[in-house]
């Protein structure tokens, strides 16, 4: 006969599961350790998803996630307004702005183009997407688009309906990707700084 879990411990493993990176036994032995240390662990945790379900929205220019209405990033006017990069997610936007080399704003959608998982353009912030571009083309300020998705199946498929919706729209606008020195398979918030680093100096016309 085995030994079940009580139902509130059932759901927190549940609840830690759905995490990435989190299968069922790393997810039960998390639980496990914040039920074992409540008293720290587990409150502070409890008050910290509290702060960010009460008070963390996304940035009304850029869609990262932001405690404000505009985020730090888009509120830094020594960045080079000409220049927007594409991400699928917040990770990526610290990846890709930890390594220093890229000197413009962001736009940062939220996740990546899935048909078979339901997951469309609407979906992840493409109409936020063109107005800004649009926005910014009509200023006469925007100068440059990278796509900077990965180099999985789905982050190809996002990019090149990206490029493609932006160019029918703007043909004058330049639109590039970052180049294929990022290994093929592996997501930008893993590899190393200088790798991105070189594959934002060395992109490429789209």
């Amino acid at each position: 006969m085995s030994i079940r879990l009580s139902p509130a411990v059932e759901s927190l493993v549940k609840a830690l599961g759905k995490l990435p990176g989190y299968g069922p036994r790393s997810a039960q032995r998390a639980a496990f350790h914040l039920l074992q240390n409540r008293d720290e662990s587990l409150d502070e945790l409890a008050a910290a998803v509290e702060r960010v379900r009460r008070g963390v929205g996304r940035c009304r220019l850029c869609n990262t996630f932001t405690e404000g209405d505009i985020c730090p990033v888009c509120l830094d006017e020594e960045r080079d307004p000409g220049l927007l990069c594409v991400v699928e997610s917040t990770a990526d936007q610290m990846a890709l702005d930890a390594s220093l080399a890229w000197p413009g704003y962001y736009f940062v959608l939220s996740g990546r183009l899935s048909p078979v998982n339901g997951i469309g353009p609407a979906d992840i912030g493409m109409p936020l997407l063109l107005k800004r571009v649009g926005a910014g083309v009509e200023e006469g300020v925007l100068r440059e688009v990278v796509v900077a998705m990965s180099y999985t199946p789905e982050g190809d498929a996002t990019a090149y309906y990206l490029i493609d919706a932006l160019k029918k729209r703007w043909p004058q606008l330049r639109v590039t990707r970052l180049a294929r020195g990022l290994p093929a398979g592996i997501e930008i918030e893993y590899t190393d700084l200088s790798t991105i680093a070189n594959a934002v100096y060395a992109r490429r016309d789209a």
